[in-house]
């Protein structure tokens, strides 16, 4: 049996502000954005190639949840200086290349402030 995993919450406090961000900046496909009822917004968001798509909305998290609060998403690439540069490219403040004996990473925030690394996997054997 898979057990995939595709779908995270990410707390954000402006829907149309975190979905432009992430589509317009960071590059994620908008697949769907549905207004559930006067309380539920459904945004979900997929990053380019990945199979784990995000979700944004209203009425998604309960309310102890904090915007921002989410931290730990890892993007993983094949290049990260062509990834560091698309990103750049797009607006997004992102630190420069880290080297690190587990793979070369960036990082950058959403306009919340929730967290994301994106890695190059350094090559095995």
């Amino acid at each position: 049996m898979d057990f995939e995993l595709q779908l995270i919450a990410i707390p954000v406090s402006d829907v149309d502000r975190a979905k432009a961000f992430y589509t317009d900046r960071a590059g994620f496909h908008a697949d769907h954005d549905h207004r559930v009822d006067d309380h539920i917004r459904f945004v979900q968001l997929t990053p380019p190639g990945s199979a784990c798509s995000i979700a944004i909305g209203t009425g998604l998290l309960d309310g102890t949840v904090q915007p921002g609060s989410a931290q730990g998403m890892q993007l993983v690439v094949g290049d990260i200086v062509a990834a560091r540069d698309e990103l750049a490219g797009r607006g997004v403040d992102v630190t420069e290349v880290q080297d690190f004996p587990w793979g070369r990473f960036v990082f950058f925030s959403d306009p919340d402030g929730n967290r994301w690394a994106v890695q190059e996997i350094p090559a095995r054997g």
